[in-house]
């Protein structure tokens, strides 16, 4: 007598373990691994603009009493830029020097380093193309105040007298705009209209022609008539009168 078993706990369960087996080596095989790209290196200005912004941020943690950004005002930029003087290499002599206002001086002394004025100017702009980048509003930008103006204006002065080294902007060249360049072009059509003919010398104003005949062994005289400018090029000097 054959004995049917019947074992549908069996044959689901090494189906399911096929399945399993199936589905772990298709997520295996769609797998991709993620790559992490290094981020864009910033350039030489930004990098430096980053640095001035986490210095000045630092200056006012250190403040005493602290300050937030929206309690700065310029009187704190300029002790700001004070206290960044201590980082200069420029030196700049003080009027007892006996190389005040001297550009090469020979020898050394003992007159203090400070920062240049170039080197302060070009921090101020970092700094103020910074707080508006970190969401600070340009009506109440701080380093644009007109007190920061006047101090980098007495700073270049006082710079420029004891180094002995003149500040002079760079003139640029001007375009000459079409108001001038009509004034020329007529300028040069003028002396150009005046040219000899002969003995005869011929003056043009406008389309009137001015004749000059001079007859040798007489005294000049001149007679003056008008006529058209054609008529005046195909003109041809008097014979001399005897």
């Amino acid at each position: 007598m054959e004995r049917n078993i019947h074992n549908p706990g069996g044959t689901s369960g090494s189906g399911s373990g096929s399945s399993s087996t199936t589905t772990g080596n298709t997520s295996q095989a769609t797998h991709i691994p993620t790559v992490i790209l290094p981020p864009p290196s910033l350039s030489r200005y930004e990098s430096q603009k980053k640095r001035d912004w986490n210095t000045f941020r630092q200056y006012l943690k250190n403040h005493k009493p602290p300050l937030s950004l929206s309690m700065c005002s310029g009187a704190h930029v300029i002790e700001f830029l004070k206290y960044h003087d201590q980082f200069g290499k420029t030196k700049v002599h003080v009027i007892d020097c006996s190389f005040f206002g001297h550009p090469n001086p020979p020898t050394s002394c003992t007159c203090p380093l400070r920062q240049a004025w170039g080197s302060l100017d070009a921090l101020i702009g970092r700094l103020r193309a910074a707080y508006e980048e970190n969401g600070g509003e340009p009506e109440s930008n701080p380093f644009g105040t007109r007190a920061v103006r006047i101090y980098l204006k007495e700073i270049r002065e006082s710079q420029a007298k004891a180094r002995g080294i003149p500040y002079e902007k760079k003139k640029r060249k001007r375009v000459p705009t079409m108001t001038q360049m009509d004034s020329i072009s007529i300028a040069s059509a003028s002396s150009s209209a005046q040219q000899p003919i002969g003995n005869t010398t011929t003056t043009s104003s406008g389309a009137d022609v001015i004749l000059a005949t001079v007859v040798p062994g007489e005294k000049e005289s001149t007679s003056t008539s008008t006529i058209s400018a054609p008529a005046a090029e195909q003109s041809k000097p008097s014979p001399p009168h005897n």
